[in-house]
């Protein structure tokens, strides 16, 4: 599959995740299988560019190609703006950003609330478009099926934007209105692929690699992309690569290499945020990998009381040696388990702190 000029590894595809998909999530969701990346959205507004939030999330440092950046915004002319500075920072493809549900965004019309407004919408990627093409930076979007459950918009949007020049779409089977609860629906994204020529994207609640092989087979899309499925289970890419090439599942993965994945994914977080930032903002990360795991409550609620990165690499280092000592691979039910393994509660809990990181 190619983007432009890219050709990319596979088509599954990390979704791009305020507060979670940094540079390190990104690197080692491609070690681990992922053959397309896409950045936390990066903000148009100019006054905010210069924050030290902005330039942590157009730090592309020893990351391979090729180097998507998603941008949001509610301006023609300032996302244009935005897409050539990210270009000039790195950037080698440009995804606007139409399918973001947060209140925060949304109450600036920004996200998934452009698609309330279908002239806008079309000039913000008319205008992205005209700053990408004259430097050969292919152009793509992510949506919802619209607004509402009334206000299905996402075919109209797509085919305004496949002639406008975006070269892939990405669709999430929710409205805005969803936001991540209830079940997502193909349909939507079965009739966006059969109606366009450029690559389409499947995406919501793609948890395994028996729902990756479905959903593909219902919509037609060329790629799926993972989101929350892949948040402390970033070897889901792999898994679902093997089956889907194979027909057969790999095994978990053994207790020593979740917890070398989780130290060597500590320390680069480390290395991005510093100490006082790095360690909170993983806190998180660290919970997605032992939520599912015997004990792992418990010791969330103690890793979340260190604030330093040695003593919280020491924690994480003990917690899986001890329990390894007891098993040589995750349980197949963690291993599994996903956004779906967390109570709903706790999940809207860590969506909410997702948001709040953004």
């Amino acid at each position: 599959m190619n983007i432009g000029p890219y050709a990319l590894a596979n088509n599954l595809f990390v979704a791009p995740m305020a507060g979670v998909t940094d540079r390190p999530f990104r690197q080692l969701s491609k070690k681990l299988g992922a053959g397309y990346a896409v950045s936390e959205m990066v903000t148009s507004r100019k006054d905010l560019w210069d924050s030290l939030k902005t330039s942590r999330r157009a730090n592309h440092e020893g990351e391979a190609a090729p180097i998507a950046v998603q941008i949001a915004g509610t301006d023609a002319q300032m996302m244009g703006e935005a897409a050539a500075y990210n270009i000039d920072r790195g950037a080698q493809i440009i995804d606007i950003n139409m399918g973001c549900p947060a209140k925060k965004v949304c109450n600036k019309w920004a996200g998934s609330a452009l698609m309330q407004d279908e002239t806008l919408a079309l000039q913000i990627v008319e205008a992205v478009v005209a700053a990408c093409a004259p430097r050969n930076v292919p152009v793509t979007l992510k949506m919802r099926t619209g607004w509402c459950q009334a206000e299905k918009n996402a075919l109209a949007i797509a085919r305004a934007a496949e002639a406008a020049g975006v070269q892939m779409i990405t669709v999430h089977g929710r409205t805005r209105e969803q936001g991540y609860k209830g079940a997502a629906e193909y349909d939507t994204i079965a009739a966006v692929k059969a109606a366009l020529r450029i690559p389409v994207v499947a995406n919501g609640d793609i948890s395994s690699p028996e729902k990756a092989r479905d959903v593909l087979a219902y919509t037609g899309a060329d790629a799926v992309m993972i989101g929350r499925a892949a948040q402390g289970r970033p070897w889901i890419f792999r898994e679902v690569a093997h089956f889907l090439s194979t027909g057969t599942h790999l095994a978990p993965p053994l207790v020593a290499e979740v917890e070398r994945l989780l130290v060597d994914h500590l320390r680069d977080h480390y290395d991005l945020y510093g100490e006082f930032t790095g360690v909170r903002t993983a806190r998180k990360h660290i919970g997605w990998y032992v939520r599912a795991l015997p004990g792992g409550e418990a010791f969330r609620a103690r890793m979340n009381l260190l604030e330093d990165c040695d003593a919280q690499l020491r924690a994480v280092s003990g917690f899986f040696e001890g329990l390894g000592t007891r098993m040589d691979r995750i349980p197949a039910n963690a291993a599994e388990s996903g956004i779906e393994g967390v109570p709903l509660a706790r999940a809207n809990k860590d969506k909410n702190q997702e948001e709040a990181a953004a």
